[in-house]
C-alpha cells in the first residue's frame, strides 16, 4: 500500500501508528521520531503546532506498539526487520519478575539495576529517633476529651 498515494479521507481513518507502519515499510530504512511525526502531519495536512502538542503522545504510542523497535541510534524501524539482539529493551522498574526471566540478558539487567540504586536519601532516615522525639501519641479517649 502506497501511503503517499492514498486519499486524505482514507489516511484520516488510519491511526498514527498505522501510518507510521506504512511509512517505515515503504522507506526500507529506520527513521527518527520527529521525521516520522512531521511526515504524518504533512500527509494529514495538520497545523504545524500539532507537532509540539502531540509529539510526546506519539512517541509513547510507538514505544508501546510491538510492531516497532527503537534502535540504538534513536531511530524507529519495523520489528520484523530485526533480530532480537539489535532490540533495545526498556526495563520498567514495575516489570514482573517473569518478564525479566524471559530476557536473554537477565544478569546484565540486574547488574544495571544494582548499579543505578541511589542510596543518598537513606541518610535522611538514619536519625528517626531524633525526628520522633516531639511526637505525642493520643488515644481515642483523650481525643474525645479534647473535642
Amino acid at each position: 500500500m502506497n501511503i503517499f498515494k492514498m486519499p486524505k479521507d482514507e489516511l484520516e481513518s488510519l491511526s498514527n501508528k498505522d501510518i507510521t507502519f506504512y511509512l517505515l515499510e515503504q522507506s526500507k530504512k529506520s527513521i527518527n521520531t520527529a521525521d516520522l511525526f512531521n511526515e504524518i502531519i504533512k500527509l494529514l495536512e495538520l497545523p504545524k503546532k500539532t507537532f509540539d502538542e502531540k509529539i510526546g503522545e506519539y512517541y509513547t504510542s510507538l514505544s508501546t506498539d510491538k510492531r516497532f523497535i527503537l534502535l540504538p541510534d534513536g531511530t524507529w524501524d519495523l520489528r520484523s526487520r530485526h533480530t532480537s539482539d539489535k532490540v533495545i529493551k526498556v526495563v520498567d522498574n514495575d516489570e514482573d519478575e517473569e518478564d525479566l526471566e524471559d530476557s536473554k540478558d537477565k544478569d546484565e539487567i540486574e547488574d544495571i539495576e544494582e548499579d543505578s540504586y541511589d542510596d543518598t536519601d537513606d541518610d535522611e532516615y538514619d536519625n528517626t529517633d531524633e525526628d520522633l522525639k516531639d511526637l505525642v501519641v493520643i488515644d481515642d479517649d483523650e481525643l474525645e476529651l479534647e473535642e
